[in-house]
């Protein structure tokens, strides 16, 4: 399981992006993170078009399998959603790992039952703006 925020586990940090302007503001080889919205289908495109690494924050079944056509390495979900999603992406051989937002440390346990490929705290988030 893979634990991002974690306070005992260094991990990568993901680099929360609100407009393609905002991805020059990041690190080279930067991990970007944007909601799923209508309204950033510019930036999913622009990510998929130049291969960049992103992780996207989905609140349905049917965003989740949007994601995973933009390409996204990381789909990141609520732990009330986390189970199917891990279900659907097995079936659907999806490339993109699962990821289930949490608070709290005793939800880790939670989500490797449910066989969740990782959780995601919001510590690995940073935001930036253009």
């Amino acid at each position: 399981m893979l634990l991002f925020g974690h306070r005992f586990i260094a991990s990568e940090r993901f680099y929360h992006i609100d407009d393609i302007t905002s991805i020059s503001h990041t690190p080279a080889n930067a991990l970007l993170y944007v909601m799923f919205d209508e309204n950033n289908l510019d930036i999913l495109q622009h990510m998929q078009r130049n291969a960049l690494r992103f992780g996207v924050e989905v609140a349905n079944i049917t965003e989740l399998i949007y994601a995973e056509n933009f390409g996204a390495d990381y789909i990141v979900v609520l732990a009330s959603l986390a189970k199917e999603a891990q279900q659907i992406a097995e079936s659907y051989l999806f490339d993109a790992k699962i990821i289930a937002k949490i608070d709290e440390e005793n939800d880790i346990e939670s989500m490797a039952y449910k066989g969740v490929d990782g959780v995601l705290f919001a510590e690995a988030v940073i935001h930036v703006s253009s």
